[in-house]
């Protein structure tokens, strides 16, 4: 079940977080600066966009929250056992969702 995955991010988000290098990359450029305390509200209270359950590195899923001044994040997070990996954070192109940011365009 699909929202079982949110269940196990929300856990493993309360443990710890693990930003891989490329949400990194994604996260401080200039254009979008999203920080440390967006991802985590977006890891924490987000609505499942897409189920990732073949994902080579583990189970992952895209998850749609609002950071400041209520701007969309996605971000793509893998629940461990121990952590919450953030694959990467982006503020989705309007051109390439629907305009709720939920449905690819």
């Amino acid at each position: 079940m699909a929202e079982d995955i949110v269940e196990r991010v929300r856990v493993a988000g309360r443990k710890q977080f693990l930003y891989l290098p490329h949400a990194i990359r994604q996260m401080s450029r200039f254009d979008r600066m999203i920080t440390a305390q967006e991802v985590q509200t977006v890891a924490m209270t987000g609505r499942l966009v897409e189920d990732y359950p073949e994902d080579p590195r583990g189970h992952s899923c895209l998850l749609l929250g609002y950071g400041e001044e209520d701007r969309a994040i996605h971000i793509v997070a893998a629940p461990k056992d121990d952590y919450l990996a953030i694959i990467t954070a982006y503020v989705p192109d309007p051109s390439q969702w629907s305009p709720d940011f939920l449905r690819r365009a």
